[in-house]
């Protein structure tokens, strides 16, 4: 049996006949660059997420960039952020001259410790980047209560996290400005880079609009330098034809998701993902923790299953940050983790047949 990953085909099958049409209609008009589906993606994804604005661009790390140029962000600045995360988060941060602050993480949830942030904050903090890590959101009402004495704003990285909830409130209702990945293999994923940026900020989505699209919301009208980061219009009428389905698409994760933890429950040496009360985790990433990884993920490869490792190295711990001068000893979650975290194929097209499989290579493979 085959078994990929990520099954991006089998959700194009499923979706072919609108998919072939969108693209069809969008040749027709010859509206590449964006025209009608750009506008009307941006509606109906502010509807779908209660926001006010959104923003298209190119790339969720084009939205975590142009939000914090909007917000200011400037040499000399600190941002505080996640030590485990892939490194969009922390890398627009240094674009910007300032110095990304890192904090370690919850070992439940393996988003940012909210409990670690205050001892970070300096007269230099301005702002303060979480990311809701594999599609569990992180503790959204701490953060902006902490934010919130020591006037700082928040960005929510939301690349993983479409339709996440905390209490009921989802993903993206929190933070100053919102930024989002449409990334293929996303749980709303275009056919190609896409991104977008939300908030409830009038002045701020009409300065990240117009910086994005040349300083100008006008062609020929420039009214400030910006740059071009624009949401093809072939990717917008993808997403207009895949955004409807997404709230199944979540709901299937989670069945998934929900039998991985029974069938993984009594395999020794394994840990399932835990999924915090109040929160509704969208499985961005299956992460188990598994004694042995490395060994583990080899043998699974060799049996046809396919593993991923999401991410080899904590933040602090890659050779872009070696000049803070970082140690195991700094962030001892996220470096105990790094040696065991494992994702295993979730996607919503995933059958029982599929994940029966995959459960029977590791249970063989841990039990060896």
């Amino acid at each position: 049996m085959s078994i990929p990953f990520v099954d991006l085909h089998a959700q194009y099958l499923s979706l072919k006949d609108e998919i072939d049409a969108a693209i069809a209609r969008t040749i027709a008009n010859s509206s590449f660059v964006r025209g009608p589906d750009v506008e009307s993606f941006e509606a109906e994804y502010s509807s779908l997420m209660d926001i006010k604005h959104t923003i298209s661009c190119a790339n969720g790390t084009d939205a975590l960039y142009i939000a914090m140029k909007a917000l200011g962000v400037k040499p000399g600045d600190e941002v505080i952020t996640t030590a485990q995360s892939w490194i969009s988060t922390s890398e627009t941060i240094g674009q910007h001259g300032a110095t990304p602050i890192f904090v370690d993480v919850d070992p439940v949830t393996s988003t940012i410790d909210v409990a670690k942030i205050a001892e970070r904050i300096t007269s230099r903090t301005v702002g303060i980047i979480p990311v809701h890590l594999y599609g569990q959101m992180a503790d959204m009402p701490a953060i902006m209560n902490l934010a919130g004495k020591h006037g700082l704003w928040v960005i929510e990285d939301c690349a993983q996290a479409h339709l996440a909830t905390i209490d009921g409130r989802k993903a993206g209702q929190f933070g100053t400005i919102t930024t989002w990945s449409f990334y293929p293999g996303k749980n709303l994923g275009a056919m190609g880079d896409a991104g977008a940026i939300t908030t409830n900020d009038d002045a701020l989505a009409r300065h990240m609009a117009c910086f994005a699209r040349h300083g100008g919301l006008v062609k020929g009208d420039h009214e400030m330098e910006g740059i071009n980061s624009r949401l093809d219009g072939l990717q917008a009428a993808i997403l207009r034809v895949k955004l409807p389905h997404l709230s199944r698409w979540t709901r299937e994760r989670r069945a998934i998701a929900k039998r991985y933890d029974a069938l993984l429950a009594d395999i020794p040496g394994i840990a399932t993902p835990t999924e915090v009360a109040g929160r509704e985790h969208v499985y961005h990433l299956y992460v188990i923790e598994a004694d042995n990884r490395d060994a583990l993920a080899a043998a699974l490869k060799d049996r046809g299953i396919p593993t991923v490792i999401n991410y080899k190295r904590a933040l602090p711990f890659l050779p872009a940050y070696a000049h803070l001068r970082h140690t195991p000893a700094d962030f001892p979650v996220a470096h105990r983790l790094q040696g065991r975290i494992l994702s295993l194929p979730i996607f919503a097209e995933l059958n029982e047949e599929q994940q029966d499989a995959i459960v029977a290579a590791v249970r063989a493979v841990a039990t060896a």
